[in-house]
């Protein structure tokens, strides 16, 4: 039963073979003896014929077409290395490696045929079924298969090489599918992945600004995976494509002509190829035909140096193509090798007869070939020959001559004998060593120190696929090139790209690959890549970089505005905002300018922003400055004038010691103004505030107490201790001190709690910054000003009272003026302080300031200067009594009045006795008493109207005797009416400021400040003081002397 069972598998496998070796005939395969034997899969031929399979007859076998003069090679290499090996000492020795290499013309379906035969020859040889038949020509096993190119190929092979565990090493299969090792358990390569290769790609697109391509791609597993990568990492970099789409060199016409319209309708001058060159190629000659140019070409690994597309009549299309390539290698002989190749010596190699008769366009007949391998080998099929003589290949045409076996082969262009750059050819090489190096690791196995269980070592001669494949992925060793080869866990080598351009040859107009950069995967990321932009001819002879964008480049001062609907690389080019700028082409957002400066006009820099503020230099502040220093020095003039005229009686009577101080304050008030101009710092905004508080307190506390001692010396009743204490200097100054001390408290309350301090504004306008006081609270702010307003209108209430007092000398009509003119000032003050900003808040301060101070000093001093500097005759005590006096009368005549006429009323509700009216020197019109009236007309007559009647005064300095006759009258009448009254309703006493004087002594008369009350006093200092009455209320004629300052003060008026 047994034994049955071998020979049903004997017979299923010979079948197999069977069918294999018939696709595979002599002629289809490269075969060698050996003690091991390692597979090889190449694509000798770039396709196979497309046939209609109606199963109406028996299918025939598909045939191959389109010779690959590159693939050839790849083979060539393959059997170099193994011939290196097996003539190496020091490898393998006593062991000799054969081979079994098929053409998988470029096809998964041939690529499967092929892996079939290494599998059921594998399966032949586990039945070791020599003992049943006599099988001289043996072939052992496979146990390692080199390739395949295409990925698409490779992941079909290596699906079914899995299975059986035999190792597979590609070359040029880059597809990253291919490092899943759940899939792939028997996959390793020599070529790094297409995740690499996109990477590169990507950061070449990036290195030349284009952000706008198309992308083409093979429909197979290298195509599509490399593709979808190099999307991502374009996504990364903002890399937008325009179309995306797939290629095939099985598309019928119809279809590459769609692809060839979506193209040149594209606005987008870099298209991405993932393909290799028998699936781009119809799409290139469909271009070429429509003559579609100006296209820059990024090309994959698999095409970026193929033989199909870098042809001299294709060039106007595809020159300039920048390609990612493999690092070429070197490969000690193999030109040499490549040039022995002759029929006569290839009795090993089935595919040199077919290659031989496209070289030289010829065809073998089986004698004529048969003949030649008997024969010895021609000289003159050596490289001997001169290369002058080269011939260009021509296309098969249907009738070839005969090969005769002495052609030249280094007489003929081919890609085959293109050696310079050795890519996949290296690839190959390497991975036939890295299997080399695997068998030895083998043969140098020691018992107990293996990489199997328990240590153990595998036979060498004996060796099954699985082994070679475990020591191939604890693999490490040097390759010719002294690179360190060490595949990872999935299977893959880091390797290296190098970049190259697509140039024209200008001895022979071939196309050549020139080197101008590379790609290291293992540096850092901004080392990785490494292009010489001076190397790059585009299109062929153009050194400018072409533009591949969806919209132009923005240019500084403008940033990339989004488009809606349209992908992000197409924009629009907005300027940017105020305070924004860009110094670089095409940016995606502007920069904001840091606080401290503000973008240029044209929006590509940042320029220092403007520093505002009340300076010194400015035309402004340079007429503020000079009004505030002539304030200062008008001040300091009229202090002068003052303590020079400190005697004259205008002076005195302005109290002294008070306009010094009022003085002073209106120099700090013009002083303080001062501290607001310049550049604010914290000193100065601590400072200023407090200053000018504090200075306008003083001033104005200054006037009040001078207005209220105004009103209380000629309003007041009889003067009473009291009120001599009230109007005394001692207790003017404490009140002045005592309104200061209050706003000083203020200053020290604010300064302590939230002192000002400097801030620089940026919100207020975008290109200046302002420099001002930031006040710290504005409350404190409000009550300093607040207060000092009180103060002013207290004063001006007083002053108002009192602007009727005597015309000529008084001056409380001037504080009337004066306040008035401080109110407007600071009540205007109020708007236009919270409607400006910046410098100008500084500016109408120090305005508000520098009107109010000039209008205190004008409205009160302007008048006494110019009679004290123009006027002297004016200031004399004469002036001052007859002013005075004239003040007196008029309260006189309106209280005797007054007292008339309650008198009367009084008589008449009693039984209408009647009383005469007073009698005095004042006489009503009424009166017969006109001979007081001439008596007086030396002085000015003074005329007041009452409700009763007109009073006129007359009063006369000079005629004194008679002045003591009309006051002693006058007194007696007064005494009388008090006894005719019962009740005195008067409470407002009038001092009549007369006194007999003797003749010759100069009189002074003045009224004293003291109550209202008034004293008239003689220089020779006689006092004449007048006893009341024993009615309280009626007046008297009161002689009193104040002595002030140690001076003799007559009715002083003060304000």
């Amino acid at each position: 039963m047994g034994h049955y069972y071998y020979h049903l598998l004997f017979l299923g496998f010979t079948l197999l073979q069977s069918y294999s070796v018939s696709g595979y005939g002599p002629n289809q395969r490269a075969q060698k003896k050996g003690d091991i034997i390692l597979g090889g899969l190449f694509p000798i031929h770039f396709g196979v014929a497309v046939k209609d399979q109606d199963l109406k007859s028996r299918p025939e076998a598909t045939k191959c077409i389109r010779y690959n003069f590159r693939g050839f090679r790849w083979l060539q290499a393959m059997i170099f290395a193994i011939e290196e090996i097996n003539n190496s000492m020091k490898f393998l020795p006593n062991i000799t490696l054969g081979y079994r290499i098929f053409d998988t013309c470029n096809t998964v379906s041939k690529g499967l045929e092929a892996t079939l035969s290494f599998v059921a020859q594998n399966k032949i040889d586990s039945l070791n079924l020599d003992e049943f038949c006599n099988c001289s020509d043996h072939i052992p096993s496979t146990i390692a298969v080199v390739g395949a190119t295409g990925s698409g190929i490779s992941t079909a092979v290596a699906n079914l090489l899995g299975l059986f565990h035999i190792p597979q090493v590609s070359y040029a299969s880059s597809s990253r599918l291919l490092s899943n090792k759940n899939e792939y358990k028997a996959f390793l390569r020599t070529i790094p992945n297409d995740g690499q290769q996109a990477t590169a790609m990507a950061e070449i697109i990036e290195h030349f600004q284009w952000n706008w391509v198309g992308t083409l791609a093979a429909d197979d597993d290298y195509g599509r995976p490399g593709i979808d990568t190099f999307r991502e990492e374009a996504e990364e970099r903002d890399i937008c494509i325009d179309f995306s789409e797939m290629i095939s060199q099985y598309y019928t016409q119809k279809q590459v002509e769609q692809l060839a319209d979506i193209i040149q309708n594209s606005s987008a001058r870099v298209i991405v190829v993932f393909s290799n060159g028998p699936d781009l190629e119809p799409l290139i000659q469909e271009i070429v035909r429509r003559n579609i140019t100006g296209r820059i070409w990024l090309a994959s690994e698999a095409w970026a140096s193929s033989s199909l597309i870098a042809k001299p009549e294709y060039f106007h299309v595809v020159g300039g193509t920048i390609g990612i390539a493999l690092r070429a290698g070197r490969i000690p002989g193999f030109n040499e090798f490549l040039k022995r190749v002759h029929p006569s010596r290839s009795s090993d190699n089935g595919f040199v007869k077919e290659f031989w008769e496209e070289t030289f366009d010829c065809y073998f007949t089986d004698e004529s070939l048969t003949q030649l391998k008997n024969s010895k080998t021609p000289t003159h099929g050596l490289a001997t020959q001169d290369g002058n003589a080269k011939v260009q290949h021509s296309t098969r045409t249907r009738s070839r001559p005969p090969c005769t076996g002495e052609e030249n082969i280094t007489s003929v262009e081919t890609p085959y004998l293109d050696y310079t750059h050795l890519r996949i050819s290296y690839n190959v090489y390497v991975a036939v060593y890295s299997i080399a190096h695997a068998l030895q690791d083998i043969y140098d196995c020691k018992p107990g120190k293996g990489i199997f269980a328990n240590g153990s070592c595998p036979d060498i001669k004996k060796v099954e696929a699985w082994q070679v494949l475990n020591h191939l992925l604890h693999l490490k060793f040097t390759n010719s090139m002294g690179e360190q080869v060490d595949f990872d866990d999935q299977g893959d080598l880091k390797g290296n790209y190098t970049i190259i351009n697509w140039q024209l040859s200008p001895e022979d107009e071939s196309v050549v690959f020139q080197e101008v950069g590379n790609y290291n995967a293992d540096a850092k990321p901004s080392d990785r890549l490494n292009i010489n932009e001076k190397k790059i001819l585009w299109s062929g002879f153009s050194k400018v970089v072409p533009f591949s964008n969806c919209s132009r480049d923005c240019v500084p001062g403008t940033r990339k505005g989004i488009i809606e609907g349209e992908p992000t690389c197409c924009f629009e080019c907005v300027a940017c905002a105020e305070g924004e700028f860009s110094d670089e082409s095409d940016a995606s957002a502007c920069t904001k300018c840091p606080n401290d400066f503000w973008s240029n006009e044209n929006h590509t820099s940042c320029i220092a922003k403007e520093i505002e503020y009340l300076s010194w230099i400015e035309p402004f502040g340079i007429a503020l400055t000079i009004f505030a220093i002539l304030g200062i020095l008008m001040t300091s003039f009229v202090l002068g004038v003052f303590i020079k005229f400190r005697n004259t009686p205008i002076v005195k009577a302005t109290n002294r010691e008070l306009s010094y101080l009022l003085l002073f304050s209106l120099i700090c008030c013009f002083s303080s103004s001062l501290i607001f101009i310049g550049e604010p710092k914290d000193w100065t905004c601590r400072l200023r505030q407090p200053a000018f508080g504090i200075s306008f307190v003083l001033c104005i506390s200054c006037i009040l107490v001078k207005t209220n001692r105004v009103l209380l010396v000629f309003e007041a009743k009889i003067p009473t201790s009291l009120h001599r204490k009230w109007v005394g200097l001692n207790l003017q100054f404490l009140l002045v001190f005592l309104c200061i001390l209050v706003q000083i408290v203020t200053c020290v309350i604010w300064l302590y709690t939230a002192p000002p301090s400097s801030y620089r504004n940026h919100e207020l306008e975008d290109e200046i910054i302002f420099i001002t006081c930031d006040e710290g609270s504005l409350m404190a702010l409000g009550f300093l000003i607040g207060y000092t307003c009180l103060l002013a209108a207290i004063c001006f209430f007083f002053a108002f009272k009192s602007r009727k007092l005597p015309e000529n000398f008084n001056e409380a009509k001037f504080i009337t003026f004066s306040m008035l003119i401080f109110f407007i000032v600071w009540i205007s003050f109020i708007p236009a302080y919270v409607s400006t900003y910046g410098k100008f808040v500084s500016a109408v301060e120090v305005i508000a300031i520098l009107a109010s101070s000039f209008g205190l000093l004008g409205c009160i001093y302007f008048n006494k200067c110019y009679i004290i500097l123009f006027k002297p005759s004016r200031n004399t005590i004469e002036e001052v009594r007859c002013s005075t006096a004239a003040h007196a009368f008029k309260v006189a005549a309106k209280a005797t009045l007054r007292r008339g006429t309650l008198s009367r009323k009084r008589s008449n509700s009693i039984g209408g006795s009647t009383v005469s009216s007073p009698t005095s020197s004042i006489c009503s019109r009424s009166a017969h008493d006109e001979q007081i009236t001439m008596e007086m007309q030396r002085c000015s007559k003074q005329k007041v109207s009452f409700g009763s009647g007109t009073v006129t005064l007359s009063l006369s300095f000079e005629e004194t005797g008679r002045y003591a006759t009309v006051s002693r009258s006058m007194r007696r009448r007064n005494s009388m009416e008090a006894k005719y009254s019962d009740d005195f309703l008067m409470k407002h006493n009038v001092l009549i400021p007369l006194q007999n004087c003797d003749t010759g002594n100069d009189t002074r008369c003045k009224t004293m400040g003291n109550n209202g009350s008034g004293t008239l006093e003689s220089l020779d200092g006689s006092k004449e003081h007048a006893k009341n009455t024993e009615d309280i209320s009626s007046n008297t004629s009161i002689n009193s002397r104040n002595l002030v300052d140690g001076t003799i003060v007559d009715n002083a008026i003060n304000s």
